[in-house]
């Protein structure tokens, strides 16, 4: 197993350092994150305006300019990136823990209770997820919280179906096929057994979770029913954007980098971190 660990540790390092493209979005994230999380600290005022600099382009004094009322644009990206990337772990974490949750009582139970739960999530799919969410989060109290919430509990069903999938083969092995026949409670054989040979597959699905997420609020965002001011997101800068696309194209072109970037960042590295956790599945 040591020899195995090792091997694969090697692979998946040699693949990051001859994959360019993965060491700028390791790079990129860990400085989006590091911003994120040091942005209070850091001498910005998201929110100060200035009617003398009303939509000026990026310049020594306000590296990617200013909004349509004077405020720095470089304060509200990263502020807003701090966002985004709070509502993409968040809602990840949300979606993961029901997506495991779901998938591995309906893959360990069976009969009706999988069957059941299997068609609760062919009706929800059935519907556009985006409309979806839209619908929904029009009854929600629009914020930071509601958006998490909406979108967190909306998109487990294909976490669900892996877990549930990989469950059903795992409960036909020997070893936990013994489990069971020695009397070791369900529980235990989740936590012991289940949990650990699933969790490549729920960390792999994790990564892509947190470009969804991301995407989604951005697109939610740029609707008018997503993040609301004071606060700002990535898709919400785009959405305010809108209004001054001839005169200022930067204030559309920097969020919308940031979000395609981000996104294929994390599904980069995803990618990658499947070369380590799943060898044999990996292309």
């Amino acid at each position: 197993m040591s020899t195995n660990l090792k091997r694969r540790k090697e692979t998946t390092l040699r693949a990051f350092k001859s994959d360019k493209v993965a060491v700028f979005a390791a790079l990129f994230l860990l400085l989006v994150i590091i911003l994120s999380l040091i942005a209070p600290l850091l001498p910005l005022d998201a929110n100060k305006t200035d009617v003398f600099h009303i939509l000026e382009a990026p310049s020594k004094g306000h590296w990617f300019g200013t909004d349509e009322i004077g405020r720095d644009y470089f304060s509200r990206i990263i502020y807003g990136g701090r966002v985004s990337i709070t509502v993409g772990i968040l809602a990840m974490l949300m979606s993961t823990i029901l997506g495991v949750t779901i998938g591995m009582v309906s893959g360990f139970s069976g009969g009706i209770i999988d069957a059941v739960l299997m068609r609760l999530v062919d009706v929800i799919q059935s519907i556009p997820w985006l409309i979806l969410v839209t619908v929904v989060s029009i009854f929600f109290k629009k914020g930071l919280i509601s958006i998490i919430v909406v979108i967190g509990f909306f998109s487990w069903m294909e976490i669900a179906r892996l877990v549930r999938a990989e469950v059903m083969s795992l409960k036909e092995r020997e070893y936990v096929q013994y489990a069971d026949f020695s009397g070791v409670g369900a529980g235990s054989i989740i936590i012991k057994h289940l949990i650990p040979a699933v969790m490549p597959t729920i960390i792999v699905s994790a990564t892509s979770g947190i470009a969804d997420a991301i995407m989604t609020e951005s697109a939610l965002s740029f609707l008018g029913i997503g993040i609301q001011e004071p606060l700002s997101s990535w898709g919400k800068l785009l959405q305010a954007a809108q209004s001054n696309l001839q005169s200022s194209v930067y204030m559309a072109f920097i969020p919308g980098l940031l979000i395609v970037l981000t996104i294929f960042s994390f599904n980069k590295l995803g990618n990658l971190l499947r070369v380590y956790l799943e060898p044999n599945k990996a292309v």
